[in-house]
């Protein structure tokens, strides 16, 4: 079987972290290729990556097997009506982009080509992102699994059955390494108040949070029988635990989760007009 060519429409950093992912794992430089009006982009990923540049999407778009839309959410609908006449109905088409469902992507791109959308995450830059797909009606196995294959070049790929579920998708991943690095603040912040100096603190905190996540991935136990075994009766983690339960941590999360959710809705419904 033939080495799919697969080009990116858009060449910001998550297209970029793509394309450095998959060369990374091996593919062929050469069946790669992206397109963005800005040059200066397009000579960074073509001097980095040796893969194909073109500032013109059409001619980008018309002899790919797959399509990776990674342009803005607010410019979606222009790419899409702009490449429309380009593309093959054979065109695997897999759009990046936040909000915007496949009923629009459908509409602008037309009914009759195969559609899966992903929630990705910053992450991905380091390879170490967290990316949710959702394959629309029509999709089949093989193209699920050329669609997985791109995005666990850059991370972990998780399909959802239901398109409403990105929205959650994106409370958990997509918006999630926000809320970490706002915890991290917290507890840089809190350290530098117990006396120590800011760069000490910063780098125990990151630490602390990267080996807590790599225990995690590395141990199937329940993540509260991980907590449990950090937190000895009547030490020093139970108070802090304690301290974390009485302000309603838990009860903030679910808020928070909540409100990202709903604001993914909400935009949803403004950007697929």
């Amino acid at each position: 079987m033939n080495t799919p060519q697969i080009t990116f429409v858009g060449a910001g950093n998550m297209a970029s972290s793509i394309i450095g992912g998959l060369v990374k794992q091996g593919y062929q430089p050469d069946r790669l290729c992206a397109s963005a009006r800005t040059a200066a982009k397009l000579e960074v990923l073509a001097s980095r990556f040796g893969i194909r540049v073109q500032q013109d999407n059409t001619a980008a778009v018309r002899d790919a097997d797959v399509v990776v839309l990674s342009v803005k959410p607010q410019v979606m609908k222009e790419v899409c009506l702009e490449v429309r006449p380009h593309l093959s109905p054979s065109t695997l088409i897999i759009s990046v982009a936040a909000g915007i469902r496949c009923a629009s992507l459908s509409q602008w791109l037309g009914e009759e080509q195969h559609l899966v959308r992903c929630m990705p995450n910053t992450p991905a830059q380091v390879q170490m992102g967290a990316s949710g797909l959702f394959a629309a009606e029509g999709v089949t196995a093989d193209e699920k699994a050329t669609a997985e294959r791109i995005l666990a070049a850059v991370g972990t790929a998780a399909w959802v059955a239901d398109e409403e579920l990105l929205h959650a998708v994106t409370a958990v991943s997509g918006s999630g390494p926000a809320y970490f690095f706002l915890f991290l603040e917290a507890m840089t912040q809190a350290a530098v108040q117990q006396g120590l100096d800011p760069v000490t603190a910063r780098q125990l905190a990151v630490q602390t949070a990267a080996g807590a996540a790599r225990l995690a991935q590395s141990d199937d136990s329940d993540l509260a029988e991980l907590r449990r075994r950090v937190t000895s009766p009547g030490g020093t983690t139970e108070k802090a635990i304690a301290a974390f339960e009485q302000h309603h941590l838990r009860q903030t999360v679910d808020i928070a989760m909540q409100a990202c959710a709903n604001r993914s809705r909400e935009l949803a419904e403004l950007l697929g007009r």
